[in-house]
């Protein structure tokens, strides 16, 4: 009797060991992983940092925004040429590097850091198929329970928030863009094919803008597309749809003054 209570005893405290052990590593999967990822990034665009007309524009910015800052992209692509692009939507957490891989693996930086290092919140991906020269930019990102990602999409629901939160700013190689938010969509691409990114004219491409809730007037005009999950339904999407901005000043993001 005395064993078998000896043995009891031991299956019980091992069974709380590994109790303990998986509750530590669910920890460090759901909260430590994210903030790993979110501190490879800052880590990653103080590496690269380009100190241009973006550390001084303070003054045009609404206020309580932070200047953005933008990186040296010739050197980030030539160390890691999967980054395809920079997105900061100043007042907010996105300030992440943007990853494309093949239409063979789209999803690669679904669960993958720059370096192809596995991470539970990924990384910011643009689809494949996207181009400098698409009408439709197309970017994939989790939607982190943490806020971290695109787990800040959710937020433009709120009329609020959007109207203080609606500059996006993308950084190519082909220099620095700013976008304004024009809709916010609960949807799957069942529903709307939000996601596409060939059009068989300037009409289809209008048409298509008209469907997401976009009013744009000419085909020369471009849209820049955030997808992250939402949780209504099996498959939706929450999708927050911006259109370039073309001001008169926008030499001021220029990376080549």
């Amino acid at each position: 009797k005395r064993l078998r209570g000896i043995g009891r005893s031991f299956l019980k405290g091992f069974l709380i060991g590994v109790l303990c052990l998986c509750i530590v590593g669910l920890a460090g999967l759901f909260v430590l992983r994210p903030s790993l990822t979110a501190a490879e990034a800052d880590a990653l665009k103080r590496t690269y940092s380009e100190a241009g007309p973006g550390a001084d524009r303070s003054g045009a910015l609404p206020a309580g925004e932070e200047p953005a800052s933008f990186v040296d992209f010739s050197s980030l692509r030539a160390d890691y040429p999967d980054v395809k692009g920079w997105l900061t939507i100043p007042g907010t957490v996105v300030d992440y590097p943007v990853l494309q891989s093949s239409a063979a693996q789209p999803e690669y930086y679904l669960r993958r850091n720059y370096r192809g290092e596995w991470r539970m919140a990924g990384s910011l991906f643009f689809q494949y198929d996207c181009t400098l020269q698409s009408k439709n930019t197309v970017i994939y990102g989790h939607n982190m329970t943490d806020g971290s990602m695109f787990g800040v999409l959710a937020k433009y629901e709120d009329d609020v928030f959007r109207k203080g939160h609606s500059r996006l700013l993308l950084q190519t190689e082909g220099g620095v863009e700013e976008y304004a938010v024009a809709a916010v969509l609960k949807t799957d691409a069942a529903q709307l094919p939000f996601n596409r990114t060939v059009f068989a004219s300037d009409a289809d491409y209008l048409s298509f803008a008209a469907e997401l809730g976009v009013s744009v007037t000419s085909a020369d005009e471009r849209l820049l597309t955030l997808v992250t999950c939402a949780y209504d339904w099996d498959g939706a999407r929450t999708v927050v749809v911006a259109r370039r901005v073309v001001p008169s000043d926008l030499h001021r993001y220029s990376l080549c003054d």
